[in-house]
């Protein structure tokens, strides 16, 4: 049958289930059985069966529950509000001031979190009631923080490297390395632009409460020590190859409940509500997975991956255009669903695709996660959006508004990680080459 009216039907039976509100992971399940039943004659159920076991069986997925925990535990800590005293001193004699705090901020727990929304919920609580008290504008200050709070995707280590690692065959870890160098491009892009934005718009912008010598910056920097802590132990042991992803995930839970307990802000409430986040969410996550994995599955019975490199190679598009167009659907989905499921639900059909353009595998996996990062602030399904409407009381479409310049920074970042991919490569080749 002609791979092309599978795919029409499959598209249609995917968006009926969606519009009808069924779980996506339900949803996939569900066009994946389509398929096998109605266009393929191998045993669906039995598929089904050894499919969603050896999904849920890959090692690489003991992770994602626990760098999920991590990350639950820190957002009921006092880490933030320790980050925006030991930056602010630093933050203050750049033009934008404050605001600025929202970036590194969020750099800096992305380090140690691995989610978007987690990242600007936990960063927002506190620089968004300190910035409004001393006057800064609350467009520039929701805008940045909803910007910067999808530095939780890019900057390792990352779920939805983690899902696009498992769904592409490629090394966690070699992602995790591969996200660091354009992750502190994003960060510079945002901070330049907050800059650049104050310089033209001076009014805006309050001034300094007073200049910090040296030797208070330093003191006050004693505040990041922890969070600098963790970070080196989660990130520096797969660097140094001391630890695998997973090793890493619990030495970072470690971390996060001795810091915790330091802290204070870890009692039996508290660790209670991050075990049953973190369970909720790796269900989730961990359940779309398996629909996915049966899904892909029935896409190859099918022959509809195959078919699509095919078209693609005949039309002689160029990786170039390739890469223009998943960027445009990509912008597309991100509209009506969230990262983890964007990258499972497409992966089936655009990596053979991606593999006969010659596109290196690692540097599309940080393509990927800069088009997902989009996604987070896209209406009306962007995560970081609400997450802002619910901290600030504003309108999601205010905040979209708010955050649309730093939406198309992040376009920018594609363009120049596309002109230069060895801001992607670099540091994954000369650290396993090394190791």
């Amino acid at each position: 049958m002609d791979p092309v009216f599978i795919a029409i039907v499959l598209l249609a039976a995917l968006g009926v289930l969606l519009a009808a509100g069924v779980w996506i992971a339900l949803s996939l399940l569900g066009v994946g059985w389509i398929a096998m039943v109605f266009f393929t004659n191998a045993p669906a159920g039995k598929l089904m069966a050894t499919t969603v076991w050896g999904s849920s069986a890959n090692w690489a997925l003991t992770a994602l529950p626990l760098f999920i925990w991590m990350g639950e535990i820190l957002f009921r800590s006092r880490i933030s509000e320790d980050m925006f005293r030991g930056l602010a001193p630093w933050m203050a004699p750049l033009p934008g001031r404050l605001m600025h705090c929202n970036v590194f901020g969020c750099g800096i727990f992305a380090a140690i979190s691995g989610s978007s929304a987690a990242t600007a919920a936990t960063i927002g609580k506190i620089t968004i009631p300190e910035l409004k008290k001393r006057g800064y504008d609350e467009r520039m200050s929701i805008g940045s923080l909803a910007g910067a709070g999808t530095l939780g995707l890019l900057i390792p280590p990352s779920i939805i490297m983690i899902v696009y690692g498992i769904a592409a065959d490629v090394s966690i870890a070699r992602l995790f390395v591969a996200g660091v160098l354009p992750g502190i491009m994003l960060m510079l892009l945002f901070s330049g632009y907050i800059a650049g934005w104050a310089l033209l718009n001076p009014a805006k912008t309050p001034p300094r409460d007073g200049i910090a010598s040296l030797r208070e910056k330093f003191h006050a920097a004693r505040h990041l020590v922890p969070a600098l802590a963790l970070i080196t132990a989660v990130i520096g042991s797969i660097y140094a190859g001391i630890a695998t992803p997973t090793e890493a995930a619990v030495l970072g839970v470690l971390g996060s409940l001795i810091l915790s307990l330091v802290t204070g802000s870890l009692d039996r409430k508290a660790f209670k509500a991050s075990v049953m986040g973190a369970m909720k969410t790796s269900c989730m996550i961990a359940f779309i997975l398996t629909g996915a994995a049966f899904l892909t599955v029935a896409m190859g019975f099918t022959g509809i991956p195959r078919a699509m490199a095919d078209w693609i190679a005949h039309q002689r598009l160029t990786p170039g255009h390739l890469i223009l167009v998943l960027t445009l659907l990509f912008i597309v989905l991100g509209c009506f669903l969230d990262g983890i499921s964007m990258v499972v639900l497409t992966s089936a059909v655009i990596l053979p695709s991606v593999r006969a353009a010659g596109i290196d595998l690692l540097w599309f996996g940080i393509f990927i996660v800069l088009v997902v990062e989009m996604a987070q602030i896209t209406p009306p399904v962007g995560f970081n959006l609400f997450v802002l409407q619910g901290l600030t009381g504003k309108d999601m479409f205010y905040v979209a508004r708010a955050s649309l310049p730093f939406f198309f920074l992040m376009i920018l970042a594609v363009l120049v990680i596309w002109e230069f991919p060895q801001i992607v490569t670099f540091l994954p080749g000369r650290m396993f080459r090394l190791g």
